[in-house]
């Protein structure tokens, strides 16, 4: 996971975090680092206010630890911006009964059927029977590209005819997960942000048609979302909390922004835990999120 990671930050690591370790490399830290690691932050999309909590937070530390050398600084720094990243989970009330849903929810062209790909490869390994919902039933060739990676990863897939009513497909694909004694049910979700009303109430019905099937379904609410799209997925997770209540952030295509900030931002602003990042294209290219190998990896 650590070389995962490494390789996926490797721009934000040699951009703009590269520069914050570079300010720390001093035997002392005068007024002036604080406004240049500020500017820095924001640059690298961690965001206005999740910087000035940052920056309030290290400087507490280095009044009440008489902390002075550039690596006590830096060592500071790097130990606070963890725990902004430890955001808890919240954990379904008892035991999850079988199947376990996941409703994934996220923007079109953000890497969410890829995602869902990964996430059921993941689940294949550890030996779990997966079946995946083409929810999506706007797009033909969102259907298409679910069932041509549930072939690849070799997970079942429960589709109907494009237009069809997204809870019923659902509510299929619960019957027959059941009858088939499934232990994993991933939901693919239309993600046209055009029509924001029309497909937030579309994810409220899909989320009462899981209840129906089981009260504490779905059990999980994957947001993903697109690293490269930076402080705009801030918007795009709220209102998708609003609407269904995330429970966690799939981050896509951290390997393709130099701007790996974002994470500060989401964990902080949105207080919703990160749980897996995509660090490339192919279907192994997953990692759970664990903070202190983040920023180890961010700022190594």
């Amino acid at each position: 996971m650590a070389n995962l990671l490494k390789q996926a930050l490797k721009r934000s690591r040699e951009t703009w975090f590269g520069r914050v370790v570079q300010l720390f490399d001093r035997p002392t830290v005068g007024d002036e680092v604080w406004d240049e690691l500020e500017e820095l932050l924001i640059a690298a999309d961690v965001g206005v206010s999740t910087a000035e909590k940052l920056i309030g937070r290290v400087k507490q530390r280095v009044a009440e630890e008489k902390l002075d050398g550039g690596s006590e600084v830096w060592a500071a720094l790097q130990a606070e911006m963890v725990n902004i990243l430890k955001v808890d989970r919240k954990e379904a009330l008892g035991a999850v009964s079988s199947p376990r849903v996941t409703l994934v929810v996220g923007v079109n062209g953000g890497g969410k059927t890829t995602s869902i790909a990964k996430l059921a490869h993941s689940l294949k390994r550890e030996g779990k029977s997966v079946l995946l919902v083409a929810a999506d039933t706007f797009r033909a060739a969102a259907i298409d590209q679910l069932k041509s990676w549930g072939k690849r990863v070799g997970a079942e897939v429960i589709a109907h005819q494009p237009g069809a009513d997204p809870g019923a497909v659902v509510f299929d694909a619960l019957q027959a997960a059941r009858g088939r004694k499934i232990e994993e049910v991933i939901i693919d979700t239309a993600g046209r942000l055009h029509t924001k009303y029309n497909l937030m109430e579309e994810l409220k019905k899909i989320k009462r048609v899981a209840a129906k099937s089981d009260a504490a379904a779905p059990h999980e609410v994957i947001l993903v979302l697109d690293a490269t799209t930076g402080q705009n997925g801030l918007a795009q997770a709220r209102y998708f909390t609003e609407a269904v209540g995330v429970t966690g952030i799939f981050l896509a295509k951290l390997d393709g922004t130099a701007k790996g900030g974002i994470v500060l931002a989401i964990c902080d602003e949105l207080q919703i835990p990160i749980q897996f990042v995509g660090t490339g294209e192919k279907v192994e290219d997953m990692a759970p999120f664990d903070a202190e190998a983040f920023v180890q990896a961010l700022c190594a």
